[in-house]
């Protein structure tokens, strides 16, 4: 009967992966190094993933470009609905939200972010963009993993970063980082409690799992804060994911990194209608996040990004969508922003050989612009070469 219990016990255990998981080698402890002189780490840096591809040229609309039309006869926004952010570009109207961020200088818009040699898959794609590799390289770890082996976190953090809306680790991934993906700590710890040490007495196996995974519990325990916010998060699972990642952040255990994911951008068929409800989901999540961190004082220490392995073509299908294409549209957003548009507006009517658009920012600037200017730690060790930072982090 005994047996048969921990059996149980520790399926369940296992089922609970769904709400938190944790990347760190076989037998280590939840314990961190001293972080290098001058590094920042007090500074947050939360990735949003919008997963699939958004299609950056219906996010940011060129709404004065007689070509954009031509190839998007039934897709294109039109004019008159566009938010207007300059006389040329303006926003997807379900990303209005936003306009309060451009408004105050602390929403900067990144043009054409993209790769050499771009490969259209999602798997290798998001692989590229997660290690920061070149095209036709292949790493093992994360960006992230890479960043904190190079230049550990504090000694006391919590956890070097925390996924939430997804198990895959992504820039997070690789041996001896201390990263937890975590959907919902209350459900994990109940969980958990399912699984007792004494079950396993004389099972060496298990004990071993029981004792990685009792560090495990103790650090979600410390990621759970019972912050109780005034912002109204929106009812959506990004909108809850947001809310999560406020909660974590708010406790104050210590963590450099949040990534957070929004599904569902892969809009080969009837995009109109995903694209804007996605998009509305990202506006306001991003206005919940600055609301939530400007009331724990953490938006002037906050770096928000958005990444996708890729963008869209810039002509419509024939299925009402968009294919797999390059350089797409992302926002950086945070107290310590300096807010405008960068980069170059793609060339419609000059497109590559295989119709899609050449990169104007290469997404490794993105993230040395996070090492070198956010962070203060060193973005060639991370990256495995130099890439001029981008000036959109305000000293």
């Amino acid at each position: 009967m005994q047996s048969s219990l921990t059996s149980l016990s520790r399926r369940r255990f296992l089922q609970s992966t769904s709400a938190l998981a944790v990347v760190a080698s076989a037998g280590a402890k939840l314990t961190f190094a001293a972080a290098p002189r001058g590094a920042g780490y007090e500074k947050l840096l939360v990735l949003i993933e919008l997963k699939g591809g958004n299609d950056g040229f219906n996010t940011l609309v060129p709404y004065t470009d007689s070509a954009y039309y031509a190839l998007r006869p039934k897709l294109a926004i039109a004019p008159d609905a566009v938010v207007q952010l300059t006389d040329r570009a303006g926003l997807h109207p379900a990303l209005a939200p936003l306009k309060a961020l451009w408004d105050d200088k602390s929403l900067a818009v990144l043009q054409g972010v993209g790769y050499p040699d771009p490969n259209l898959s999602h798997f290798r794609s998001i692989e590229i963009w997660d290690t920061a590799s070149k095209s036709a390289e292949y790493l093992q770890d994360g960006w992230l993993t890479r960043t904190f082996a190079a230049s550990p976190t504090p000694a006391g953090f919590a956890a070097d970063g925390v996924i939430i809306g997804s198990n895959d680790m992504g820039p997070l991934a690789g041996g001896g980082t201390r990263a937890i993906a975590l959907a919902d700590t209350a459900q994990f710890l109940r969980r958990a409690r399912l699984v007792h040490v004494e079950e396993a007495r004389g099972n060496k196996a298990l004990l071993h799992v029981l004792k990685t995974e009792g560090d495990i519990v103790k650090a979600a325990a410390r990621l759970d804060g019972d912050h109780e916010f005034a912002t109204v998060f929106p009812a959506t699972p990004f909108g809850n994911a947001v809310k999560t990642a406020s909660r974590v952040i708010a406790n104050r255990a210590g963590i450099a990194a949040v990534r957070i994911t929004l599904n569902g951008f892969d809009t080969h068929v009837a995009q109109v209608a995903t694209q804007a409800r996605l998009l509305t989901d990202l506006g306001q999540g991003l206005v919940a996040l600055r609301s939530a961190l400007l009331e724990i004082d953490r938006w002037d220490s906050t770096l928000a990004l958005t990444y996708a392995e890729f963008g869209r073509r810039p002509q419509e299908n024939r299925s009402a969508g968009t294919d797999h294409g390059t350089a797409s549209v992302h926002f950086a957003t945070g107290g310590r922003v300096r807010g405008g548009l960068y980069g170059e507006a793609p060339n419609l009517a000059a497109l590559t050989a295989n119709t899609n658009v050449a990169h104007a920012i290469d997404f490794r600037r993105v993230y040395a612009t996070a090492l070198d200017n956010w962070w203060n730690v060193d973005a060639q060790a991370t990256l495995g070469g130099r890439f001029a930072p981008l000036p959109y982090i305000r000293t």
